[in-house]
């Protein structure tokens, strides 16, 4: 992404942030549109016409549209709602590459990787890519390239990144298959997602789950999490329901059990997601007539983990089996804040330092809180470990985020990293390592 310096405009303002970014691609989209969206702000100060109108730049608000798309497909963050405007419906306005035959909707694979390559060699690349899918999201600089696209073509897309340079760390998703998979989440819970409003123990089921091949589903799963971006997260993973709570808010007993008798299922799966409710879930199994299983996750990384392992058609013995051995080898790490002074086997900590708690308790402290999220996966993360998946709570800050992932570039290399914004209170991240 280049502009002109020429124009202190938002477009300019975006590309500067991405560029100083030094993060993963959700970091260096989150970084561009947090500079780019404070500039458009200004516009109207550098343009009479648009002071004049009492609106600010258009060109600036479509870069700024594009980048949330971008950061809705490359981290799953909402749109933003539209404004009301008076007039006819707006022309859709498309990207910088040429969409393929149909929309974004009718192209089947997303591609990702790090793309290696001399920045003069990057255009070419870029035009390749527009020849065979949309989406299309480049970002870096100096050698190294986050890549993005939608496409039909796998080997197209990979081979235009050979001829450029070397990709490293690709990923490929099948894009219809996870529009089922969300579909059938979405329509198959009966139950709320948040405890207060739904069918209460003894009450009528909803309607039986059914798997992504229209069959009834054997098992669902009930989750527990704070946070609406964890509630997003925990229901495309395939959670039935989600229940609201954590640490320092637990739920009842009552509330889980709400939960379980709402999902369409005889078989249940509960995931705690924390060490303090573990045993709150295990009461449940005595109140009602399913056949419930309790996975004891003392974490949402945890939990999300355990998902990738569940499969609604098979049985619930058979699913807790399977999500339990899962997690066995899941490093969990938190983020969070002293409400008092205390001794701490590492040295005085002060009311209102941040806190890295690991599996050895605390394993890092100090004023900062980036300074202590990177000391924790400093203590954490081996150079054997391959995935770092890094959870953001409402206090974390694109800056904050980009600091962090730069980090683990710079320190991890051989780790790929995954963020997704969880919204949780009080711990600004929470971490995973496999």
């Amino acid at each position: 992404m280049s502009t002109s310096r020429k124009q202190p405009c938002s477009s300019s303002a975006a590309a500067d942030a991405a560029g100083q970014s030094g993060a993963t691609l959700t970091g260096v989209i989150e970084a561009a549109l947090a500079q780019g969206g404070a500039a458009l702000q200004r516009t109207p100060e550098l343009l009479d016409v648009l002071r004049q109108a009492g609106v600010v730049d258009a060109g600036g608000t479509g870069l700024l549209l594009l980048l949330d798309a971008a950061l809705f497909v490359a981290a799953a963050r909402p749109l933003p709602e539209p404004q009301a405007v008076a007039g006819p419906a707006p022309a859709v306005v498309e990207g910088e590459a040429a969409p393929s035959a149909g929309n974004v909707a009718d192209l089947r694979y997303e591609v990702m990787f790090l793309l290696e390559a001399e920045d003069a060699a990057v255009e070419g690349f870029r035009r390749a890519w527009a020849d065979i899918g949309d989406s299309i999201v480049v970002v870096g600089g100096e050698g190294t390239w986050n890549c993005h696209i939608h496409t039909d073509d796998v080997g197209a897309a990979v081979e235009a990144g050979i001829d450029a340079g070397r990709p490293r760390q690709i990923r490929v998703s099948d894009l219809a298959g996870e529009v089922e998979e969300e579909r059938w989440v979405r329509e198959a819970a009966p139950a709320p997602q948040t405890t207060g409003s739904g069918p209460r123990a003894g009450g009528d089921a909803g309607p039986a789950i059914e798997d992504t091949k229209g069959d009834p589903a054997t098992t669902a799963v009930v989750a527990v999490a704070s946070g609406e971006g964890l509630r997003r997260l925990f229901e495309a993973h395939g959670a039935a329901s989600v229940v609201s709570g954590g640490q320092s808010m637990n739920p009842s007993t009552a509330e889980l059990l709400e939960a379980v008798e709402g999902c369409g299922s005889d078989q249940v799966v509960i995931l705690p997601n924390n060490a303090n409710i573990v045993s709150v879930a295990e009461q449940v199994d005595a109140l009602t007539a399913k056949s419930l299983r309790v996975v004891p996750t003392t974490g949402v990384n945890g939990g999300l983990v355990a998902l990738v392992a569940f499969d609604p058609r098979r049985g619930v013995e058979e699913n807790a089996e399977a999500m339990a051995a899962a997690i066995e080898g899941v490093i969990a790490g938190e983020v969070t804040r002293a409400v008092r002074a205390f001794e701490s086997s590492l040295g005085p900590i002060a009311e209102g330092d941040w806190i890295g708690l690991g599996p050895e308790g605390i394993q890092a402290f100090g004023p900062e809180m980036v300074e202590t999220a990177t000391g924790l996966l400093d203590a954490l993360v081996a150079d054997d470990h391959e995935l770092v998946t890094v959870i953001e709570g409402e206090q974390a800050q694109a800056d904050d985020s980009a600091r962090v992932t730069g980090w683990l570039a710079e320190h991890r290399p051989g780790v790929e990293v995954e963020v997704h914004h969880g919204g949780q209170p009080f711990y600004p991240y929470l971490f995973g390592i496999e």
